[in-house]
């Protein structure tokens, strides 16, 4: 029988040999370290009570929430609007330097009103003057009244305007637009043609051949004089889109002279009370 090959004892088995390898060992894993427990928000923490309200929004929440919204909307469009308004930004520099002055001009004539009246109060509160003060006081303000109400003749310095229709006829909201821009530009008194005084009970319409204002026939060229101060009463009718531009627009031409000295001679007959009476006392 042949011979096989000894092998020194205490040697292990050679590699392949089924005899002698033992039972196979399980592959080890690396130990895992136990995982951090996951930290829930406590009942009643903050992060909690917000996570409920938006998965659940009361009913003052939503009303607040649309009211917010509605509030940021209607800033958004009021500063649009605002922007889209802006009629200044588009002006020449000639054009804002008119509207400066005129602003000046009212911004000096509401001073001298504030300082005059300062003056009629500290006057009033003096026992000497009071009664002069009063009786002072109260004539001016019935020459004042006078002279709004056109029942005086009055002189002053101020501007002539002639309105001449060369390609087109007048619009009476065109003629409308002058007289007011001239009242809120300080104008004191008006008259147009030399004929009619105007006031604020004036009336207008328009009809062929003219206007009628107050009943009478006022025909073209107008003429209208105004006392009051001429570089504020100029501003009124050049600034842009004013009456000038619109009575451009209309075909006709607008010239003002400005004149150290006016006379206004037409008066209007001081309306009687029909219902208003005196109290009794008084």
């Amino acid at each position: 029988m042949p011979e096989h090959p000894s092998r020194p004892p205490g040697d292990p088995p050679a590699a392949g040999s089924e005899a002698g390898r033992g039972p196979a060992e399980p592959p080890t894993e690396p130990p895992t370290e136990p995982s951090e427990p996951t930290q829930q928000p406590a009942e009643g923490s903050t992060s909690a009570r917000i996570g409920r309200a938006l998965r659940s929004p009361s009913r003052r929440q939503v009303v607040v929430a649309v009211l917010l919204a509605v509030l940021g909307f209607a800033a958004v469009t009021q500063v649009r609007v605002a922007g889209q308004e802006d009629n200044y930004s588009g002006l020449r520099q000639q054009d804002l330097i008119d509207v400066l002055g005129a602003l000046s001009g009212a911004r000096e004539r509401a001073e001298q009103d504030i300082d005059r009246l300062e003056g009629v109060r500290e006057d009033l509160q003096d026992d000497t003057t009071r009664r002069r003060t009063a009786l002072e006081e109260a004539n001016q303000e019935a020459a004042d009244l006078a002279v709004l109400a056109g029942t005086v003749p009055v002189t002053g310095p101020g501007i002539r305007i002639t309105i001449t229709e060369e390609e087109g006829t007048v619009r009476l909201s065109s003629l409308l637009d002058t007289i007011q821009e001239l009242r809120t530009f300080g104008a004191e008194a008006m008259q147009i043609n030399g004929v009619v005084r105007i006031v604020a009970q004036t009336s207008f319409a328009q009809t062929t051949g003219g206007f009628l204002v107050d009943g009478e026939l006022i025909e073209p060229p107008y003429v209208i004089d105004v006392i009051g101060d001429p570089d504020g009463l100029s501003s009124a009718l050049e600034f842009p889109l004013g009456p000038k531009k619109q009575l451009e627009e209309d075909g006709a031409t607008l010239e003002v002279d400005e004149l150290a000295s006016l006379d206004i001679e037409t008066v209007r007959e001081p309306n009687s009370g029909g219902f208003a009476e005196p109290a009794p006392g008084e």
